[in-house]
């Protein structure tokens, strides 16, 4: 999810990470003086590897690593900073390193960094069409600035649900797109899971960030609401206190009958991944599966087939990647990494779904979240996909370049059989390639797939989205969440989309002629 890394929200959405040691593969063949590539590099790779992957100078311009991210991290292993760029010899600091290794890492990012880096070129250039979508006709302008943090379609009750960090409003819609309830809280809401309990009541699990501000402050909650009434007056709160939480699971993680939640509290400097299991009297206890900030997405599922169920969880801040936790039947867990990042990608989104048919989960991923120190257009911000190699190892045997990719839902949406992928990108190229907000990617053959850029950039800025059958005709329909409001990181660009829809909806035409 967009936004909850710096200044605002998930989730993506969607929202997904602060890099402050980091870069991205770029080509350079200057070679830097010898006593600067034996020193800074050594150095480099001795202190930046002890917490995250390590980073190459060539993953970021020269001017990006001297004025924005080595200050940030040079604040972070201690050693002290003036005039943003300017570094101080504070001899009883306590610093990770000394001034002297500090300024000969310096001297070696700055001498081999590039001064521009290159855009990746996409190995199939976009379709302006629809693809298989129509855009269903939009009512007037319903608020007067869209800063949608959530859109869900909850299939029980076919209502959409939407949230707004400007009026903290959490907002319900019927089919038609008319607006039919409104609350307000104090926080925006990121996150639902719907179900029904025993009686057939259908509840609610919000997941409210708390705070979409890039600080150390736990005022996030879940609660659970008896939807029953559009009112949504009664609630039950399951966790608080939490740090900046962008997402909550329902699951039996003990197996004693009683359902527990998991919830991803990304935070700033502190986070983590955390279990609230439930005890009698619906009270819950809080367990820390792990102390790292940054989760930002989870999936549950059973990935050994022991019949326990276990967590996939994607970190998206410093040491970046999808990280296994295997439930031990013990009330703890077994800990292991899947795919591992360097803390520069901007880790956003992840699914675990089978794309070769050969009964193994794969992952699609996004990295594209760019709203902290290196706010420049990264050739390796897109769409992924690793292989499932077996026994928890896997293989890139996919990658689009999409510029500030935020989330990707893989489905069929062409009714062919293979499944196909509906991608945002709220840091997408604003100035150059606007249709880059929102890609379908239409798979034509096995691992391959035509990139359409549907020509709705003029109706908003997607941050959120929601894949789900919101008209009953058996197809998966795409709902997209409209923030409109800042974040730009192009200089002299000025909107033009919409800023009064809160979220628009992509009906899927497949199977008929499309407008």
């Amino acid at each position: 999810m967009l936004f909850s890394k710096q200044q605002a929200t998930i989730t993506f959405i969607i929202l997904s990470a602060i890099g402050i040691c980091s870069t991205v593969l770029s080509c350079n063949n200057d070679q830097p003086p010898a006593d600067v590539a034996v020193d800074g590099k050594s150095l480099s790779e001795k202190y930046c590897v002890s917490c995250h992957k390590y980073v190459a100078p060539q993953m970021l311009d020269q001017v990006t690593w001297t004025k924005h991210v080595l200050p940030a991290m040079a604040k972070r292993l201690g050693i002290e900073v003036y005039a943003d760029d300017q570094y101080v010899n504070n001899p009883s600091a306590k610093s990770t390193v000394t001034y002297d290794e500090w300024l000969k890492i310096v001297d070696y990012y700055t001498k081999t960094a590039p001064k521009t880096i290159k855009p990746a070129k996409a190995p199939v250039v976009p379709l302006k069409d629809w693809g298989v979508f129509t855009l269903v006709p939009l009512s007037k302008d319903t608020v007067p600035v869209a800063t949608t943090t959530m859109i869900t379609f909850d299939s029980i009750s076919h209502r959409i649900f939407t949230s707004d960090m400007m009026n903290n409003g959490l907002y319900q819609w019927n089919d038609k797109s008319k607006l039919i309830a409104t609350n307000k809280f104090g926080s925006p809401a990121v996150n639902v899971q719907f179900t029904k309990d025993t009686n057939g009541t259908e509840h609610g699990s919000f997941t409210f960030i708390g705070t979409m501000l890039a600080i150390d402050v736990a005022n996030g909650y879940v609660a659970d609401f008896d939807l029953s009434k559009p009112g949504m007056k009664k609630a039950d709160t399951i966790a608080d206190k939490l740090p900046r939480p962008l997402q909550s699971i329902q699951v039996d993680l003990d197996k004693d009958g009683l359902t527990d939640r998991v919830v991803c509290g990304f935070g700033h400097n502190f986070g983590g991944l955390y279990w609230y299991k439930q005890l009698p009297g619906k009270k819950f206890e809080k367990m820390v599966i792990s102390s790292i900030p940054g989760a930002e997405q989870a999936v549950i599922g059973d990935f050994n087939h022991d019949g326990w169920p276990d967590i996939a969880c994607l970190f998206a801040q410093a040491d970046e990647g999808v990280w296994m936790f295997l439930n031990d039947h013990k009330g703890g867990f077994t800990q292991s990494n899947l795919i591992r990042l360097p803390p520069v990608y901007g880790s956003s989104s992840f699914q675990l779904v089978d794309f070769n048919n050969d009964g193994q989960l794969d992952i699609l991923y996004t990295s594209g979240d760019n709203s902290d120190y290196s706010k420049i257009l990264k050739p390796f911000h897109g769409v992924y996909i690793y292989l499932n190699q077996g026994n928890f190892k896997y293989k890139q045997a996919y990658f689009y370049p999409v510029n500030g990719a935020t989330k990707a839902i893989a489905a069929d949406f062409n009714g062919d059989g293979k499944l196909d992928i509906a991608v945002i990108a709220f840091f997408s190229d604003l100035k150059n390639n606007p249709g880059e907000g929102f890609t379908y990617f239409e798979q034509d053959r096995p691992m391959h797939f035509i990139p359409h850029n549907p020509p709705i950039f003029n109706y908003g800025r997607w941050i959120c989205m929601d894949v789900n059958d919101y008209n009953g005709d058996g197809k998966p329909d795409v709902l997209l969440g409209n923030f409109s409001f800042g974040f730009i990181n192009e200089e002299k660009f000025t909107p033009t989309w919409n800023a009064h829809h809160p979220f628009i909806i992509l009906k899927n035409t497949s199977g008929t002629k499309a407008k």
